[in-house]
Formats: structure tokens, sequence, C-alpha cells
């Protein structure tokens, strides 16, 4: 049968639907180039704001009347499994914790198909992205990954460095390491994170690794040892670290077990090693309890911190949280001028971040197509540059940066 997975959501969803398209390519399915040319869509479902609940409950009715077998996987076949059926009672739900019998599963619904000629290519599009762990050990209050992922399940080093191997023999430039939580990965054994960076460090090929988000809290004590390891050749100069808001009472209604002061002394620390460093975080907006006085400590936070990317998401109540029966909700309309105002915010710190880097010479791997003719590569801080020509994906190349812009730089070839 034809095949074609669509994913939804985090770095760890766009992992985990490249698993799958690998093990029904094993199973002799075919690929699809597109859900319409396909028998079977994969569906890899996000719950994390109600609005990409709501995209994908539409998208599948779409599917469902275009006369599509589907295959639901993601957060919604964990935490929404029972609605999913009602809807779409002919479904197959496969949800997180069933991923090591995904083969099975599908192969007793599906069969095995004849044998074919498709194959994985991973550098079609240079990026590997590996998942390291299930579940997190977070209590976040308004977090329904949480409950649709479970505890803390760190997958073996040596399985992970195989499939990494495999990935960079098949061309990857880069290895995108994510989890829910990746400062937490090993936490239930014996192993850390930075353990397992090292092994990837050593694997032989030209590549760039870009580890993924992690929280302060899972962070404390490695802060060092993470510094060091970013500053390894193979690795992109790049921390995602989460603070979600400037005001220390709210964290602890949020239930984020650090403080503001320790989030900034984790930056210090990281950015004393790698001066360079691109920092990303994210903050939430409208909170229920949320104070003009929150805001105004987030704003002042960020203004301080001075981060190159903030993710702005304004409060989402998710069923089952903590956070979906608490008092005092932010009306929509304060919450989207918060988030407003952050995003005005964020975008002036990059602009002035980013407008400092005009005239430097970099090298840059091209990563992926942009718009007509030009083609997105990323530098040693996983800064994208736009080049205003079609390069073939891989590939590296010297650039001499000519524009600056809140979200990317511009730049030209050096002959």
């Amino acid at each position: 049968m034809r095949f074609f997975v669509e994913t939804y959501g985090c770095t760890m969803n766009q992992g985990e639907g490249q698993e799958m398209q690998q093990k029904l390519v094993s199973m002799n399915h075919s690929i699809a180039a597109t859900a319409e040319e396909a028998d079977i869509v994969v569906v890899n479902t996000c719950v994390v704001i109600k609005a990409t609940e709501l995209k994908i409950m539409k998208r599948m009715r779409r599917l469902q009347e275009e006369g599509k077998q589907l295959v639901v996987t993601g957060c919604m076949a964990s935490v929404q499994s029972s609605e999913v059926m009602d809807e779409f009672p002919e479904a197959l739900i496969i949800p997180p914790s069933s991923y090591g019998s995904f083969t099975g599963i599908v192969s007793e619904r599906y069969g095995i198909g004849d044998i074919n000629d498709d194959k994985i290519q991973w550098a079609s599009n240079t990026t590997f992205i590996l998942p390291i762990a299930q579940g997190c050990l977070g209590h976040c209050s308004y977090c329904i990954t949480r409950l649709a992922r479970g505890g803390l399940r760190s997958y073996p080093i040596e399985e992970l460095t195989q499939r990494a191997k495999n990935a960079v023999k098949e061309g990857a430039k880069e290895l995108l390491v994510t989890a829910q939580d990746t400062a937490c990965y090993g936490k239930d054994s014996d192993s850390n994170l930075v353990d397992l960076i090292e092994k990837l460090c050593c694997i032989e090929g030209d590549f760039k690794i870009r580890i993924g988000m992690m929280n302060p809290d899972s962070l404390r004590g490695q802060e060092g040892d993470l510094a060091r390891i970013i500053g390894h050749k193979n690795v992109y100069k790049f921390l995602h670290l989460p603070v979600q808001t400037g005001s220390d009472r709210l964290l602890k209604v949020m239930g984020r077990e650090y403080s503001v002061g320790e989030f900034e002394d984790q930056v210090r620390t990281i950015r004393q090693a790698v001066p360079r460093l691109t920092l990303s975080t994210d903050v939430i907006c409208g909170f229920p309890g949320e104070s003009d006085q929150d805001h105004r400590d987030s704003l002042e936070m960020l203004q301080s911190v001075r981060p190159n990317i903030v993710n702005v998401t304004r409060f989402s109540s998710r069923p089952g949280t903590a956070a979906e029966s608490m008092r005092a909700q932010v009306v929509s309309r304060i919450a989207k001028d918060r988030s407003r105002e952050i995003a005005k915010l964020r975008f002036e710190i990059a602009s002035d971040i980013n407008a400092k880097l005009i005239g430097e010479c970099i090298e840059v791997i091209a990563t992926e197509e942009g718009k007509t003719g030009t083609t997105i590569c990323r530098d040693y801080a996983y800064v994208p540059v736009v080049i205003p020509i079609q390069l073939p994906l891989g590939s590296k190349i010297r650039t001499v940066v000519t524009e600056s812009h809140p979200t990317h730089l511009v730049g030209r070839l050096i002959d």
C-alpha cells in the first residue's frame, strides 16, 4: 500500500514521524508524494494547544471523506483516544507507549507489502532527528504532554549512537537531538546527556549536532559540562532553555521547579564559555492568575537576558491538567495584548543582535530549500542564513553577511 506520514507539533514528533516512515518502508509499503496520493495516512498528532487539536480533527475528517485509511499516532492517540475513536471508528490508534510495537500493529491490520525499491534518503534534506527519550520528570501544571508521554524512559546510548552513525553514513549533515526535556536524559539509568553527546561527537563524518529543548531544573548541576560539550566543534552553539515567565510567584503556580535567578545564572555560565551562543527561550502569556506585575517581570527579565529567540505562546487550557480548573483565568484580549508586547520586544532584541553580525565572514551548511531560488543555511550558532541562490543541500560554503533581520541573516558567497 502507498502511505504518507503527516506530522504536527514538536521536533520530537517530527523525529518519530521519520521513524514510522522508515518502519513502513521496511515493511515494503511505498511512500506517496502527498496524502492525497496515499492509501494510508499516518496522522502524527499534537495536543499542546487547542487550536492545533481542532486543526488536526478537521484535517482527519477531510481525509476520511476522501476514503483514506487513518493511522493516528502522537499525543492525541494517548490522551484523547476515545474522542478519536468516537469520530473515526475505523482508524488504527497507536499511542507513543506502543511505538515499540508499531511494526507488528500495522502489519496485523495492513500486512506486509511487495518488495519495492523505495529507500529513505536522509541526505535529501540533510537533517536527521534523533529522539533520545520518552516522557519527562516534570510536573508542570499546564502540560498535557506529560499526561500523554508519561514518565521518563531514556533510550540506550548504544542504540542511539548506532542510529546516528547510520544517518551520517547516509549523508546527514545535522543531527537534531530531541526529547520532551533533553537535560533529564539518563536520569532513569546510569548515563546523562553529556555522555550521549560525547559519544555522538566521536562518530566519523562531517556533521553538526543540535541539542534540543531542556528545562532549567533538569539542567541543574550540569551547566559546566553542557557548556564544555557545546564548545565541541561538532555541536551547534545553541541552547533552548524555556523560562516561561519572569515571575517567581507564577513559576511556582506553573509547577516549574526553579527560580528566574537560577535560569539567569545558567545562561550566564554557558555564555561565559560560549560567547556567541544562540539562546532560545519560551514564554507563556495569560497564564491563570498572571498579573500586570507578572507581565512586567517577564519583560524586564527578557530585556536583561536578551535571548536571540523567544517562542511566545498564549495560555491554552488543556483537559486533565491542574491549570484547567485554576481560578483567575486571564481574558483573551489581555493575553493577546501581552503576547504582542513580548513579541515586539523579542524582535527588537533580535534585530539588535543580528545587526552586529553584518560584514562577518562565516561558514554555513545548506540545510533546506528556501523561497524561489534561495537556500536556507545554518551557521555554527544555528542562526539561519538565507543565500539568494540554489545550493546543493548538505554543502558547506563561505559567506559574508550582507543583511540582518529579526529572524535570519542574508549572505552572499565568498569567491
